[in-house]
């Protein structure tokens, strides 16, 4: 099925999770929000909230500076 994260376009399986979709995607949970269609995740819920089709991840990492 097909999602966008961060406005790019990604195809993954039917059942994949938030938390499935940022470890494809390289990225730990260290430092980063994620929102599914504009609502906030909370990290405690990334490996229970399952993607659907045409969901849109907007992942937001956290930067240092002043």
């Amino acid at each position: 099925m097909k999602i966008l994260i961060n406005h790019s376009p990604l195809e993954v399986a039917p059942g994949t999770s938030v938390a499935d979709v940022l470890l494809y995607q390289g990225m730990s949970g260290d430092g980063i929000a994620v929102a599914v269609n504009n609502k906030v995740v909370p990290r405690g819920k990334w490996n229970t909230t399952y993607l659907f089709e045409g969901a849109r991840l907007t992942v937001i990492r956290a930067v240092c500076g002043g």
